[in-house]
């Protein structure tokens, strides 16, 4: 894995998703270089730093971005505005959630986003999931053709938003044949951010709350309809095929067996890499808690003990076997606990052929083509292409 920052996994991480979306390492090196010291200490006043730097780069192609719109180079800046959105969105991944620039950096994030995709003609559409009594932000994405496709619920991770999914995923899929449903569910990205929807549990309700806006739309087939989920989503995927029987696979996009081990042995000093600089607060601020411990409790029901032999669709989970994050035993219980699953497969990534980090982060191409391909093979896309 590169790691810009050797001494700061969380750093370097962040460094890799910028430039695995569109980031341009020039760009990122001018403001990177200067944080070299600051990620050896990584406390309040290297995270402000960090913010800032993040902040001050995408400013920058933020303003280029505006010139080619005045001069009407409206997708010279599109793509502009899509990378600054990702610079914004990274300069508040380190911030503490009570910091005023977190939110400020985020809001201007989205902004940018939804008027780069706009600009760039991205085939998006941004959609509302009822959901008891408010609604999930989402972004719906459907291959040319007035066909109905295929559709896969993209959930995010702990620390995740919708709008790196569909930067990193949409395409993939969507060439396959495969519509996409990004969503901000409960404790990620917008719904968690601006409209206070916590995480929990019980992930199948806002899995069915997907399924049951899918079976509306008329560019979806009702009955190829699939979830997938990274990271931490590697509990919310398996959690949601268990009990929402209307979903026809479940991809496991990195592996979580029982997030609450996890957590315990973080506390303990004995736990994988952090994902974000203040983890234990974007612990709370995920499931709403005022309290570590409180956060911990509800951490503890994440796992998928009991549950796992409740999913009766197909099921891919991929792995790497250099996860610093997740040890690969997760990967390894939860394949082997589905046992009523009809058609279930374990892709373990090494370092040999890449692909062996988190998420297939050092190369986020490997996993991301697999999952697409296995989806196409399952719901009856086209692996070859369309």
């Amino acid at each position: 894995m590169f790691q810009y920052f050797p001494e700061n996994y969380a750093w370097s991480m962040a460094v890799l998703h910028a430039l695995q979306m569109g980031g341009v390492i020039s760009e990122i090196d001018d403001v990177c270089r200067e944080l070299k010291e600051a990620s050896k200490k990584d406390d309040d006043r290297s995270q402000e730093a960090w913010c800032e730097s993040w902040r001050t780069i995408g400013h920058r192609v933020q303003t280029l971005a505006e010139a080619d719109e005045k001069a009407g180079r409206f997708l010279s800046a599109g793509r502009k505005l899509l990378r600054a959105a990702v610079y914004y969105l990274e300069a508040d991944r380190m911030l503490p959630i009570h910091d005023p620039r977190k939110i400020e950096a985020y809001k201007q994030g989205l902004t940018l986003f939804k008027k780069g995709a706009q600009l760039s003609k991205e085939p998006v559409e941004w959609v509302e999931i009822p959901l008891q009594g408010k609604s999930m932000p989402a972004l719906f994405s459907t291959p040319p053709g007035n066909v109905r496709r295929p559709c896969m619920v993209h959930f995010d991770g702990f620390d995740m938003l919708k709008e790196f999914l569909y930067i990193m995923n949409a395409e993939t899929f969507r060439r396959r044949g495969i519509s996409v449903l990004v969503v901000d569910h409960p404790g990620v990205g917008e719904a968690l951010r601006l409209r206070g929807m916590i995480g929990g549990p019980d992930t199948e309700t806002p899995a069915a709350a997907c399924v049951d806006y899918l079976e509306k739309r008329k560019e979806v087939n009702p009955q190829r309809i699939g979830i997938i989920a990274q990271s931490l989503g590697g509990y919310y995927g398996p959690r949601a095929a268990a009990f929402e029987k209307r979903l026809k696979c479940c991809i496991a996009h990195g592996a979580m067996w029982d997030f609450g081990e996890g957590i315990r042995k973080r506390l303990q000093g004995k736990g994988g890499e952090k994902s974000v600089g203040k983890w234990e607060d974007q612990l709370m601020m995920v499931f709403g808690k005022s309290t570590l411990d409180e956060a911990v409790k509800v951490a503890q029901q994440l796992t998928l003990e009991g549950i796992a032999d409740k999913i009766t669709c197909p099921l891919l989970v991929i792995h790497g076997e250099n996860d610093r994050q997740v040890p690969l035993a997760h990967a390894r219980k939860t394949f082997e606990a589905a046992v009523n699953s009809p058609r279930k497969e374990l892709k373990i990534f090494t370092p040999a052929e890449g692909g062996a980090e988190h998420v297939q982060i050092d190369n986020r191409t490997l996993g991301v083509d697999y999952a697409a391909d296995w989806a196409a093979e399952v719901l009856g896309g086209d692996p070859k292409g369309i």
